[in-house]
């Protein structure tokens, strides 16, 4: 056999050896399967836009809310009037839901709200012990897309507890003698050390009869503006008293919270013998 056969040879089994290699019996490795995107999480659903809850006067004032509704026939302290959505944007930045313009925006959504829902004057909304709270997503909720606001009714039976609602809130201060149930009223005078406001289904001794305006321009404390309120203070407990010549009357101003929030009246009491 010449050089030139063998070499042919040689080439010819080293092509079969490397096909006989790429045809062995071991099985060809899959290709790694590429994992398919994963759907965000839905955002959660927003509240119930009519449910009533029996919330602690603590769980009512924390910015949100886990407690479960209950039936509005039942025992219950709070009662929905409005579920809304939240605009997080401002001067074209996000806003995180728990920011100060955020909060600030829903309690005047709440607040405008609470005036239509209950009805009555402004006279018998100034008097009353019903008020709204009101409860946003947590931030984990708004980090998945949640962008809805809740608001309460809830009425304050003293200083740190809420009394319960009727089964029917709506146009509740439009009904007669309401202010009977669910009016200001105190333990004693409000010049008084033990005095606690109350609500005036509760036992008490004096009443918020009036919400006085003060005089525009009045300075917070001053002492003209507190003699005039004193002055329209004592011609109406003079007006309601039994014996003209043993008048007792108080005139309380705003806190100072309330006056930098722009509050411009105070109350008028006087004793409430019933």
């Amino acid at each position: 056999m010449s050089r030139r056969t063998t070499g042919l040879v040689a080439i010819c089994l080293a092509a079969v050896l490397a096909a006989t290699a790429c045809s062995s019996d071991d099985p060809p490795k899959a290709e790694p399967t590429k994992a398919s995107p994963t759907a965000p999480a839905a955002p959660p659903a927003p509240p119930a836009a009519r449910a009533c809850y029996d919330l602690s006067f603590a769980e009512a004032v924390e910015p949100t809310s886990t407690a479960d509704p209950v039936p509005c026939n039942g025992q219950h302290t709070a009662a929905t009037i409005r579920v809304g959505t939240i605009r997080p944007v401002a001067d074209g930045h996000l806003l995180a839901v728990d920011s100060d313009t955020v909060q600030q925006q829903i309690a005047g959504r709440c607040r405008n709200r609470l005036a239509s829902y209950l009805g009555g004057d402004e006279e018998t909304r100034r008097l009353s012990r019903l008020t709204v709270v009101w409860f946003s997503p947590s931030l984990a909720q708004s980090d998945r897309g949640a962008l809805w606001f809740r608001c309460d009714l809830v009425a304050l039976a003293g200083h740190d507890e809420l009394a319960a609602l009727p089964r029917r809130t709506r146009g509740l201060l439009g009904s007669s003698g309401v202010l009977d149930r669910f009016g200001t009223c105190g333990t004693s005078s409000p010049a008084a050390s033990r005095f606690e406001r109350v609500i005036c289904s509760a036992p008490h001794s004096w009443r918020a009869r009036a919400a006085i305006d003060l005089p525009p321009g009045s300075k917070y404390l001053g002492k003209a503006a507190g003699a005039a309120a004193e002055a329209a203070c004592r011609d109406i407990e003079a007006r309601l008293a039994s014996d003209i010549l043993n008048l007792k009357w108080s005139f309380e101003w705003p806190t100072k919270e309330q006056w930098d929030a722009g509050q411009r009246h105070g109350l008028c009491w006087t004793p409430d013998p019933a």
